[in-house]
């Protein structure tokens, strides 16, 4: 596995994780601490590597509370976990799967390609899919094939899990696409 595969998968981890996080704080309205970590554990997924788990989840709670998602407060002498107001946007974000992909300010000069063969008995997840990417900003290269400039992985990983696709659907990372100046124009890159 090469060193952008393995950091393309730690990025797909953590953000599973913080949407977790995320979702379980809103489903819950205040989480005791204590309460928090197994429930997210098997939301998760059992594994065999139970310790690691449990530290990436730490650590990325430690993160979101730095960010501002979630905030500690004491209620009754324990201490809960509460979504901030920007934990809550980003919350109804994640339930409405309008999560719109950031644009930096510079592009990288990457692709990002969604690449998906959905068979048709799931026609209608497919033009869901269809339907998502294109108010997402993405541009149809060829038929299951639709490319955008910025990065997304975050954005396809919810997409993924929202659709239970998995391994219908392949998000690619490219450094050049052939004959992209007709991209670039659309995208404003030029």
């Amino acid at each position: 596995m090469g060193a952008l595969e393995k950091s393309v998968k730690v990025q797909i981890r953590k953000s599973k994780i913080n949407s977790s996080i995320i979702s379980a704080a809103a489903v819950s309205g205040g989480i005791a601490l204590a309460v928090l970590a197994p429930s997210l554990l098997s939301t998760l997924g059992r594994t065999k590597y139970l310790k690691q788990r449990r530290y990436q989840l730490k650590s990325s709670f430690s993160r979101l509370v730095a960010a501002g998602y979630i905030a500690l407060v004491e209620e009754g002498g324990k201490k809960r976990a509460r979504l901030t107001p920007k934990g809550e946007r980003y919350a109804a974000l994640l339930g409405e799967g309008k999560l719109a992909p950031k644009k930096p300010k510079r592009w990288d000069g990457k692709w990002r390609m969604l690449v998906f063969d959905i068979p048709e008995r799931r026609r209608a997840v497919r033009t869901k899919i269809r339907a998502a990417l294109i108010s997402l900003g993405f541009v149809r290269l060829q038929d299951s094939v639709w490319v955008y400039p910025y990065d997304c992985e975050d954005l396809i990983t919810l997409l993924k899990t929202d659709f239970k696709v998995g391994k219908d659907v392949l998000y690619v990372i490219a450094d050049r696409i052939e004959f992209d100046k007709p991209l670039r124009i659309l995208f404003g890159l030029v």
